[in-house]
């Protein structure tokens, strides 16, 4: 357990022993999930930070209308819900549920502050997961703000683009089943629109590497 700990955000810096230590002061439990198993709904108060230890969760979103939408994967050794732990409306912004067989690691907050003031690296590292996820949240906000789906996946694109920093051609991690529950909508449609902007020379798509052509272009549809 602790070699897998060493590698997650919240303890990086510390040694599987110094994280070892830190734990014989706190409380914690393991708990397992069946594939499918729903681990929190969205809106259910967040009392403890889970860290996934073994197997694979997502987070998803559901509008009125019933639509799923598919907002991340979370994978070991990554924490769930890292910025909703504290504050005035501590509950979970998603619905995360197990893709497979999970097993997280549960840790009360009284414990979490305990950590907290038993390490400084656990404490940096806290804040700064709680920042990359309001960058992450705010990002999501403008990719949700986009009304069609040409501006979902121009701006998907681009930010692989700006990511991956290989001159306009992208290597897409996603299948395109995958991608269409990203976006919420249908694979059909969006193998229409991914057809429609390689037709009009906006890109280049080969499978799953995709060539930005015309880069203007592309920046028109995702504003």
């Amino acid at each position: 357990m602790y070699q897998l700990l060493s590698r997650s955000p919240l303890f990086s810096g510390l040694t599987e022993e110094e994280i070892k230590k830190i734990f014989s002061r706190i409380v914690y439990q393991v708990r397992s999930y069946a594939k499918g198993e729903l681990i929190a709904s969205a809106g259910d108060e967040c009392r403890s930070l889970q860290i996934v230890f073994k197997g694979n969760t997502k987070g998803e979103m559901i509008d009125y209308s019933g639509r799923v939408l598919k907002i991340e994967d979370i994978p070991p050794p990554r924490p769930l819900a890292v910025a909703f732990l504290f504050g005035q409306n501590n509950r979970f912004p998603v619905t995360v549920s197990a893709t497979e067989y999970t097993e997280l690691i549960v840790i009360p907050r009284q414990s979490v502050v305990t950590l907290m003031q038993t390490s400084e690296v656990f404490l940096t590292n806290f804040l700064n997961a709680v920042s990359n996820r309001a960058q992450f949240i705010s990002g999501k906000l403008r990719f949700l703000s986009f009304k069609t789906l040409k501006g979902k996946l121009a701006h998907y694109l681009m930010e692989l683009d700006r990511n991956q920093q290989q001159n306009g051609k992208i290597n897409i991690p996603r299948s395109q089943e995958e991608l269409a529950e990203l976006f919420g909508v249908a694979r059909p449609s969006l193998s229409r629109t991914l057809r429609e902007l390689h037709h009009r020379g906006i890109i280049d798509a080969n499978g799953r590497t995709v060539t930005i052509i015309n880069r203007e272009a592309l920046l028109e549809d995702s504003e």
